[in-house]
């Protein structure tokens, strides 16, 4: 009897396992980026907060990989990504102006970049169509 016990405790943790997988689960609204490029990226992101736009940078992310860089629910529809390899190069930049740092940084206001002290960037606009999670995918040196 002791072989059927063990049959149902494994049949039971196998069950359990899959409805802790299949479970519903509240939706998280958030903004990733994958990296699907085969070089490691460097990522800053822009987005309007508080009637001001923000920049926050550096995220690292490795080829074939993703990170939730927003993890808030997304109330802007356009969000603004810049990305360059690791020496500093774009390899990623659209026609919106604003600011970066060198290092891990948080740039309140995209005006007058350079006499602020910071590095004036050209960010891609992202629309993410006012959806609550969206997930953008960097395939290289053009979108």
């Amino acid at each position: 009897m002791g072989h059927r016990t063990d049959a149902r405790t494994a049949l039971f943790a196998v069950l359990t396992l899959l409805s802790l997988l299949f479970a519903p689960s509240q939706a998280r609204a958030e903004f990733t980026v994958c990296n699907q490029t085969l070089d490691v990226v460097n990522l800053a992101v822009g987005q309007e907060v508080d009637a001001a736009f923000q920049t926050d940078g550096w995220w690292t992310i490795g080829a074939n990989q993703c990170v939730n860089v927003i993890r808030d629910e997304l109330t802007n529809r356009y969000i603004y990504v810049y990305a360059t390899d690791v020496f500093g190069n774009a390899i990623l930049s659209g026609s919106t102006d604003m600011c970066v740092e060198r290092k891990r940084f948080t740039v309140r206001g995209i005006d007058e970049c350079w006499q602020r002290g910071h590095i004036a960037a050209r960010f891609y606009e992202v629309d993410t169509l006012e959806q609550a999670r969206w997930t953008f995918f960097l395939t290289g040196r053009s979108p």
